[in-house]
């Protein structure tokens, strides 16, 4: 401790106001935050940090926000002063508030001790200018809210330049953001990191966010590669469990420290883990994080039984069973008691009635008790007597079927947008993996693959149907010509066809040509003028091939060309209004390929390949569209062409200046045990 040293108190997740009207944990979330501050003015830190959700709620409660006040008017708020200036522009810093200053060098406060906070997603800016509950403390002086980024189209993170001496600290924040647009303008480069010109080797680059760091979904978290590779320690929000030791990113060559939250917010076991709080120290590019064990933090406790394990003491079929399994649950509840006891030996802060947990897995035929009734018996040891024992039933394998299809299909489609697979692939793996009794016996994968990705890309609605149907035509006339009779002929027939085809320029040619076809008769469909003469009589209207080959199936009971609707629900190719249907509407006899034809296409049949009932007449012409995504409002030009595939990961966010080399950076990490329990 220095003149050069920075010393930063870290801490993430306070939740302050939650449960606040409980009787018993009504004050844990205030408690912890006095202890943060008074183990803060302890320790003398140069400032606080805070990772977001310093709130509970959106609109805290005025008890709520009179007692944060109060306790950062009282920690905060003094004659020491500050060792550290702002050399960056703080008109973008704090862009968010009428007073564009770090609220030390107001000449209206006397500030000892400055708190910088990022939102979370508890407490994020809402309504039409953007407010949160931080920037009312940020309007009277007591916090510096920064990371606010007000554009959803492209983000620009300008970090707050801070110097002691001769240390220089680049301070980045990120306010909590929808983790799946995050995620997608990572992936579009519309995410840029600024770095100062001058010196660029010689500052601390620190980064506080508040997102996901474990993968909830495809999108729905933030890969740690996302972020730039020339930070140095990267403070990670939102994530509960406490993982205070900084962990290093051998790929970006950063480090991650993820401090948890100050109190448990719900009985899962990633809050069960002990709570901490980070003091950072920062001299020159050397960093040291001692982790400060929290005293008012309730205790907590959880277990798992699993009932099925205990049968040396009784089985779902023992007489009183559900006695026995009571009493295995109470001698359970009373062991993590006794346990909460001993630790709270010494500890005089430490709230007297801990939380416990006890999750009971009843499967194998067990029923459950009364837990009203069990919870009685501990209402005065527990803090949460409500919700003590938790049933669960593990879900139970079912039987193979015969013939049913076994297939993983989250190997097949864990992909995310980085990784660049197309729909054909897809498809491809698909089939590799399932068995032989659902493969494709007419088409090829790679045929299906092709009329898919024009189907998803290029909104190409007949490219399925079409190919179905021109494969099927052929494979008729294939047969025709062969001679072929008997059922097991024809299928060796056709699997013979099929295979013949595979990977061959033959193959290629007559997707190209059924992708053409179906253009053609969308452009053609859509060009046709309406007819506004015709007759409801003449509604459904028989739609033959124009190529004089099979016959298409037998439409379904839509609407004609008439003023209500433009065309029936039948898929044909020249359809015109001038062939009605015999008179009642009956179906004609097809041959038993027409009925097969038809059940093929009607299983690829989108619902929103149906013609509409609008009389309007579409233009296809180039036209610039709006795609509404519910997150934003992308301007996007119609094109023939797929859109690119989303770039690697290891070009995401390219930051103002050049990079610097790999080999010429590195932090120094001092991980010291001797000071794991220092307050």
């Amino acid at each position: 401790d220095d003149e050069d040293t920075f010393k930063i108190l870290i801490a993430t997740d306070i939740h302050l106001g939650y449960l606040e009207k409980d009787a018993i944990r009504g004050n844990d979330s205030y408690n912890t935050l006095n202890e943060i501050l008074k183990c803060a003015k302890t320790n003398q830190v140069d400032f606080i940090l805070l990772g977001g959700d310093l709130f509970h709620e959106n609109k805290p409660s005025r008890r709520c926000l009179h007692n944060c006040i109060t306790m950062l008017r009282r920690y905060c708020m003094g004659d020491t002063p500050v060792n550290f200036n702002i050399l960056s522009d703080q008109t973008v810093n704090f862009n968010t508030t009428q007073f564009p200053w770090v609220n030390y060098q107001d000449e209206n406060l006397n500030i000892s001790i400055p708190v910088f906070s990022i939102h979370g997603n508890h407490d994020d800016p809402t309504g039409a200018e953007g407010l949160c509950a931080l920037d009312l403390l940020s309007a009277s002086g007591l916090v510096n809210h920064f990371g606010h980024s007000q554009s959803v189209e492209r983000i620009e993170i300008s970090p707050i330049l801070m110097q002691k001496g001769n240390t220089k600290l680049a301070l980045y924040g990120l306010g909590s953001i929808p983790d799946e647009r995050l995620y997608r303008m990572f992936v579009n480069n519309q995410v840029t990191m600024l770095r100062p010109k001058e010196d660029q080797d010689e500052w601390f680059n620190l980064f506080t966010i508040h997102q996901n760091r474990s993968k909830h979904g495809p999108t729905n978290y933030i890969p740690e590669q996302f972020l730039d590779e020339f930070l140095d320690l990267v403070v990670w929000g939102h994530e509960h469990e406490c993982l205070i030791a900084p962990t290093r990113n051998e790929q970006q060559l950063f480090y991650v420290t993820q401090p948890g939250s100050s109190v448990a917010t719900s009985l899962s076991p990633g809050e069960a883990t002990k709570k901490y709080i980070g003091l950072l120290r920062v001299k020159g590019r050397k960093m040291n994080l001692q982790k400060i064990p929290l005293k008012t933090v309730r205790q907590f406790f959880i277990q798992d039984v699993v009932l099925a394990d205990y049968q040396d003491l009784f089985t779902a079929d023992t007489p009183q069973v559900t006695k026995k399994v009571e009493n295995l649950c109470y001698a359970k509840v009373t062991e993590m008691l006794e346990k909460a006891e001993r630790e709270r030996l010494g500890c005089p802060l430490t709230p007297e009635k801990p939380l416990i947990r006890l999750r009971v897995d009843y499967s194998g035929g067990f029923e459950a008790f009364n837990t009203s009734r069990f919870s009685q018996k501990f209402v005065d040891r527990v803090a949460n007597p409500k919700d003590l024992i938790h049933f669960l039933r593990r879900r139970e394998q079912k039987e193979d079927i015969k013939d049913e299809v076994n297939v993983d299909y989250g190997k097949l489609l864990k992909t995310t947008a980085v990784e660049g697979l197309r729909v054909e692939d897809l498809v491809k793996k698909y089939f590799e993996a399932a068995e032989q009794t659902v493969q494709l016996s007419l088409l090829t994968e790679h045929g299906m693959g092709k009329a898919i990705q024009e189907f998803v890309d290029k909104d190409e609605k007949g490219a399925i149907e079409e190919l179905i149907t021109y494969q099927l035509e052929k494979t008729q006339r294939h047969l025709e010509a062969r001679g072929v009779t008997t059922e097991q002929d024809i299928d060796t027939e056709i699997r013979l066809l099929r295979d013949s085809k595979k990977n061959t320029t033959e193959e290629d040619n007559e997707i190209r040509e059924a992708i053409n076809r179906a253009k053609a008769h969308r452009l053609e469909r859509g060009n046709e003028p309406l007819d506004l003469d015709i007759s409801d009589e003449l509604a459904d209207v028989a739609m033959d091939s124009d190529e004089g080959s099979a016959p298409f199936p037998p439409p379904t009971r839509g609407r004609g060309r008439g003023a209500r609707g433009r065309g029936g629900r039948g898929r044909g190719k020249g359809a015109t209004a001038s062939e009605p249907k015999p008179a009642g509407r009956g179906r004609s006899q097809k041959s038993s390929a027409t009925t097969q034809s038809r059940s093929i296409m009607e299983a690829f049949q989108a619902p929103s390949q149906r013609s509409s009932r609008t009389g309007a007449t579409t233009s296809y012409k180039v036209d610039e569209v709006t795609i509404d995504d519910s997150d934003e409002d992308i301007s996007a030009m119609k094109a023939t062409r797929p859109p690119p595939k989303a770039a690697s990961s290891s070009t995401f966010t390219k930051y103002s200046s050049q990079s610097q080399s790999r080999s010429s950076r590195g932090v120094a990490f001092d991980d010291s045990d001797d000071d794991d329990d220092e307050v």
